[in-house]
């Protein structure tokens, strides 16, 4: 899928455009890419301009919702499809996504790219070719392309996510230069693909599933197993977990997730908000 290339508004850009149009002022400048660059907009008393199109001021628009020019209106950038998935704004300008209102990535205390890069570093992606098996919208492939990895291998199960990063001007599109060819990114069920993948072809893992209770499969001792087959000897591998119903019921899930691996082959630590594990 072609990632899109038009503006993208949340509800506090679209106020300040209409402030300065309000303003008699004949330009403005601010970002219409989500905090990845600022430019200067053309404005006149019915339509604004950016990148030689014009497009007409938008109505109220709601809060939490990032919206795209779908060639007749300003959409959310929204998806229902037996969930609601949904691309959200922070105040750190890189989005995270919901699904069913669920925030699938940490942004309380810092940008979603910013958590990414400190997870990543930990399995130290200079030079190797990395399995990320839950790709999402892409911040661990990003960063890994960013700290020079030679090749990323990247799955990601749900077509509507995939749609999601297309819109999203922080998630790497493989199509790009800059992304030199290095990211391969498959629309596939990683718990199923992992089959398909060679015995110690890969240095480096990062695995970022959604939560237990959503897909317990990406837990379990036959799939960690598989990482263990797949990584050669002393290659990394990054397990996020959170710590879901630690509090309602008490499980550490982080605990769990180690024992697993160290039954697997893996050498095994708590580190950050998840697992940090080496294989033996």
């Amino acid at each position: 899928m072609s990632h899109y290339s038009g503006p993208l508004l949340t509800r506090p850009v679209a106020d300040a455009l209409l402030a300065a149009r309000d303003a008699k002022a004949g330009a403005w400048t601010g970002s219409l890419d989500l905090g990845r660059s600022n430019q200067e907009t053309r404005l006149e008393a019915d339509a604004w301009h950016w990148r030689d199109q014009a497009y007409p001021y938008p109505d109220t628009l709601k809060d939490r919702t990032i919206y795209y020019w779908d060639g007749e209106d300003y959409a959310a950038v929204s998806r229902y499809a037996g969930s609601l998935i949904k691309l959200v704004p922070t105040e750190w300008g890189a989005p995270t996504f919901e699904i069913d209102g669920i925030k699938m990535l940490p942004t309380a205390k810092t940008s979603p790219v910013d958590d990414a890069q400190r997870k990543v570093a930990l399995v130290e992606p200079r030079g190797k070719a990395v399995l990320d098996t839950c790709g999402g919208l892409g911040y661990f492939a990003a960063c890994c392309l960013e700290a020079g990895a030679a090749r990323i291998q990247s799955f990601e199960k749900n077509e509507s996510v995939l749609w999601l990063r297309t819109l999203n001007p922080w998630s790497p599109d493989p199509d790009a230069p800059s992304s030199g060819g290095r990211l391969q990114l498959t629309h596939a069920d990683v718990s199923k693909a992992i089959a398909q993948i060679g015995d110690a072809s890969v240095d480096a893992l990062l695995h970022d599933p959604p939560r237990f209770g959503i897909a317990g499969e990406l837990y379990s001792q036959t799939f960690y197993d598989h990482l263990a087959r797949v990584l050669r000897r002393g290659g990394r591998l990054f397990h996020y977990t959170g710590s879901p119903n630690k509090l309602t019921s008490g499980r550490d899930v982080p605990r769990e997730v180690a024992k697993r691996l160290d039954k697997a082959g893996f050498k095994a630590q708590l580190a950050l908000d998840g697992v940090l594990a080496t294989k033996r």
